[in-house]
């Protein structure tokens, strides 16, 4: 049977992703990691110093072994129902999360409860004496977080994370966040007058999920090896020469 070549570049895209083994998202911004589901044999994760705020598309990960959360915007320890069914799960570095509270032990024994084969919590080792008063003074975790629906219809932490960056500010780091990803793709830069087109919603939650997708693109193109790089480059040459062609048509 003859293979059209969508599907061996669908083939040859799964293929990449699968051999990927490391990724680092340290401080990049992010705070949609849905990318995860598609790195089943991903082993070692570090996504500390983000925005991230739900950890659903880690229980796919099932080869996970450490995974590094520091300083991002997880607000319950429910969220850790989602890295109970990772049987590899050796590392985890959560702290400076609004879900560790204002009670230490209560938070390092409900991690511990709920995720008893860890070896290491926050960079420090996990003591047989540690898992034995977990399990009585450890909060069981049997369900995921609550999530409530927002205005746009997405789903959103009940405790949604607080900012006091105004619109202005934020469209200023969209748009030079944006022009340094479409640089490093070499795409024209983006006029300012055509960005700000975009109404505030648009601005504050489709561009910014398009830019954490672009981030995690780029991050992913490191861990390539040179048949996929040269398959990216030529979707990528393809998609650029419409995009040009389409630019020129509206200039």
């Amino acid at each position: 049977m003859r293979l059209t070549r969508a599907v061996v570049l669908a083939r040859s895209k799964a293929a990449a992703l699968d051999g990927v083994r490391r990724l680092n998202c340290w401080g990049s911004r992010l705070t949609d990691i849905s990318i995860c589901r598609d790195l089943p044999n991903i082993e070692v994760i570090t996504f500390s110093v983000n925005g991230i705020s739900d950890l659903e598309p880690l229980n796919q990960c099932q080869n996970l072994s450490e995974l590094y959360l520091r300083k991002n915007n997880i607000a319950s320890l429910n969220e850790l129902f989602y890295l109970k069914n990772l049987p590899r799960l050796r590392v985890l570095w959560l702290s400076e999360n609004p879900c560790c509270g204002s009670d230490p032990h209560h938070y390092r024994m409900t991690v511990l409860r709920n995720l008893p084969s860890l070896q290491k919590l926050d960079n420090q080792a996990v003591t047989e004496e540690e898992l034995s008063q977990a399990l009585v003074d450890g909060e069981e975790i049997t369900a995921p977080p609550a999530r409530r629906k927002v205005e746009n219809g997405s789903p959103e932490s009940s405790a949604a994370e607080s900012t006091t960056e105004t619109e202005s500010e934020l469209l200023n780091i969209s748009l030079e966040e944006t022009n340094k990803i479409r640089e490093e793709l070499g795409m024209k830069p983006l006029p300012r007058d055509k960005f700000s087109s975009f109404s505030p919603r648009e601005t504050d939650c489709s561009r910014k999920k398009r830019n954490n997708i672009l981030n995690a693109i780029l991050l992913l193109l490191k861990e390539l090896d040179t048949e996929g790089l040269e398959l990216v480059q030529q979707s990528v040459g393809r998609r650029l020469q419409a995009s040009r062609k389409k630019e020129l048509q509206e200039d």
